[in-house]
């Protein structure tokens, strides 16, 4: 049995939204874990479990699908950075719509898989600066390792390849392409953090239907 299905659509599209709504995303993957020093939950993980919550009572998704300039920015350059990487590596992308999972209500939208390999592909296209920061750092930075994470553990896939791209660079700098291998030990522990966000979700739905 397949661990998801796919619902092709375009990302931003009514269509993908609508496919998101009440599921946990990749997108969001730092806020099913942000948790305060004493243990207990943050703003952000509470304000997501009540859009999680109203989605779900709704019908409807609570975002509103806006993009600002970075954003725009990206999604035009997301085509020559993942010819970029099958250029360099060899490797070519096979593009996806909104994976849902089965029997939970978590998805991800992918930038692509490997064509042929247990493996998926994430596309950023950021700043010259930020690009020239990863760059030299050669890793992934720490507030994308969470959508890393999420992605593995819906796909089941092995790897992540971790791209970075900025075309003004010269050609030897324009792309940095880092791998994530799967860890059991840390798919493990969101697999939980996720089921617990979701075990509350459930458990406030159930509370707010005794006053229907």
């Amino acid at each position: 049995m397949s661990r998801y299905v796919e619902i092709r659509c375009e990302q931003g599209t009514p269509e993908w939204l609508a496919a998101r709504a009440g599921h946990i995303t990749g997108s969001r993957a730092d806020d099913v874990l942000a948790v305060l020093k004493n243990g207990k939950p943050a703003a952000a993980r509470e304000d997501y479990k009540a859009q999680l919550v109203v989605e779900r009572l709704t019908g409807r998704p609570q975002e509103s699908g806006y993009t600002n300039a970075a954003m725009e920015r990206g999604k035009e350059l997301e085509p020559l950075a993942r010819a970029a990487y099958e250029a360099q590596t060899g490797n070519l992308v096979t593009e996806s719509g909104f994976l849902q999972m089965v029997g939970q209500s978590v998805g991800c939208s992918l930038d692509g898989f490997v064509t042929g390999e247990d493996a998926i592909v994430e596309i950023k296209c950021p700043g010259a600066k930020n690009h020239l920061k990863w760059l030299k750092a050669k890793t992934v930075p720490a507030e994308y390792l969470p959508q890393v994470l999420h992605n593995l553990f819906v796909t089941g896939a092995r790897r992540c390849e971790w791209v970075s791209y900025h075309p003004d660079f010269p050609e030897s700098l324009r792309l940095l392409v880092v791998r994530v291998d799967r860890d059991e030990a840390q798919i493990a522990a969101y697999a939980e953090a996720v089921e617990r966000l979701l075990a509350e979700v459930t458990e406030e739905l159930e509370g707010l239907a005794a006053w229907l």
